[in-house]
């Protein structure tokens, strides 16, 4: 008895809703037999629905990279139809679910509609900290895991995230390097990748960010004078280790809090994005902000994951296709959400009468001097066989990209520059995007 795509998760999605699964799936309070009863009962309710929509099991004719659309459109005419569940972290039209609409796009106009998406947005099935629960008990095919919010379950992932202050600091040329470097570490990591293999997760885009983090605050606090006591809210290991080297105390707020938070004086500064900084209207408020070339901060990652099983049925010109696509997605997030963000960011700071600039010399150096014991800390994580070798793949591919984006001819400015300078034809990612795919993602393309 073979399942349509459609009806195997809609199945496994009913039984996610009842919890029966999802909490199978992540207590493990059952033995053998009765998850084996519990799967058995997924099949036989998926066998009782109409399979309106094939899904094939896998396999088939692929197709070389490079191909055009007409030849994808062409490969998928004998290939039933598929529709995946995923989610979207943003309402729909939003500007910051345009990398996520554009992905989805792509993947449908290519295979000639015969893959559609069933999207739930704003996170409707599933709150960031369960998107992987979700893919796991089958609510989702398809979804943007936050690793930071488990670093327990995600050691390894989190480990790289926890070094991405090694990252240029500048408006232009920061994003290009960090959104590069990261997922070329990640994919030369097996213990990163097995941890999403072990729970039964295919691992499509192993890192994305949204920019540069700084220090976003009411007053200027570019010295340990001025910064020492400080509230300061902050998340993740490193930037709270990062915080408190500068003298200032971290403080965790949800980020929609941020706004009353910073208004009321409850948090002094925010160590944040312009993105975050846009999403959450405060940047009014924290006009002056440090963000420091010789003394970066660490940043907040997601990564894009489908389930093992769902993946595994995909026919491999759809597996390929959903592959290809993922250059799309990379560039959209810098392209349709980073630089406007900056841009747009940079217009308020700077009419608020504020500034962007480098730490005063005690403060960077106190920062600077934290960033390396946090990354060379990294050197003996367990989550690593090799801790030494994890280090010093970070340091080549950063210095990698950061010469490779100077080969493709990409030029930075200030921040201060960047809102006069920036509009959305004045920068062509394509040979980046295509340079990333075909250096970091093509060697893992499926075939």
């Amino acid at each position: 008895m073979t399942l349509s795509r459609t009806t195997r998760s809609r199945s496994l999605g009913n039984l996610a809703r009842s919890k029966s699964l999802g909490n199978l799936a992540r207590t493990k309070s059952l033995g053998g037999s009765a998850v084996a009863l519990a799967l058995a009962s997924v099949l036989v309710a998926g066998c009782a629905e109409s399979a309106s929509a094939g899904g094939g099991g896998g396999g088939g004719d692929g197709i070389e990279y490079g191909a055009t659309k007409d030849d994808y459109v062409a490969a998928f005419e004998n290939v039933d139809p598929i529709q995946l569940y995923t989610q979207s972290p943003a309402p729909k039209g939003s500007a910051t679910g345009v990398p996520v609409e554009k992905y989805l796009d792509r993947i449908t106009e290519w295979s000639g509609g015969k893959i559609t998406f069933d999207v739930a947005y704003s996170n409707a099935v599933a709150p960031p900290a369960e998107i992987d629960n979700a893919l796991i008990d089958g609510r989702l095919d398809l979804g943007h895991v936050i690793p930071q919010y488990e670093p327990s379950e995600y050691p390894a992932t989190s480990a790289l995230i926890d070094s991405s202050f090694v990252s240029l600091q500048t408006p232009v040329l920061g994003p290009l390097q960090s959104n590069a470097w990261a997922n070329e570490v990640a994919f030369e990591t097996p213990e990163l990748i097995a941890e999403y293999e072990d729970k039964g997760l295919k691992l499509l885009l192993p890192a994305y960010n949204s920019g540069s983090n700084g220090l976003f605050c009411a007053t200027e606090r570019r010295d340990l004078a001025a910064t020492k006591g400080a509230q300061v809210t902050a998340s993740g290991l490193s930037i709270n280790s990062e915080v408190a080297s500068l003298g200032a105390t971290p403080v965790s707020i949800a980020y929609t809090e941020l706004f009353e938070a910073l208004e009321r004086g409850i948090a002094d500064c925010s160590v944040t994005s312009f993105t975050v900084g846009m999403l959450g209207g405060f940047l009014g408020q924290t006009p002056q902000v440090v963000i420091d070339p010789d003394a970066g901060v660490a940043v907040g990652w997601g990564g894009m994951a489908m389930s093992t099983g769902a993946w595994e049925e995909l026919p491999l010109v759809a597996q390929q296709l959903i592959w290809d696509s993922l250059s799309v997605y990379v560039e959209s997030n810098i392209e349709d959400k980073i630089l406007p963000n900056t841009a747009e960011g940079m217009k308020e700071v700077l009419a608020a009468n504020g500034t962007v600039g480098p730490y005063a010399e005690d403060a960077r150096n106190a920062l600077a001097t934290e960033n390396a014991r946090l990354l060379d800390a990294q050197r003996t994580n367990s989550a690593f066989d090799d801790g030494n070798a994890f280090v010093d793949r970070i340091s080549a591919s950063t210095e990698k990209w950061e010469s490779t984006l100077s080969e493709l001819g990409y030029e930075d400015v200030t921040y201060d520059e960047f809102a006069a300078w920036y509009s959305p034809d004045v920068l062509d990612l394509e040979d980046y995007s295509a340079k990333v795919y075909e250096e970091i993602f093509l060697p893992h393309r499926p075939s």
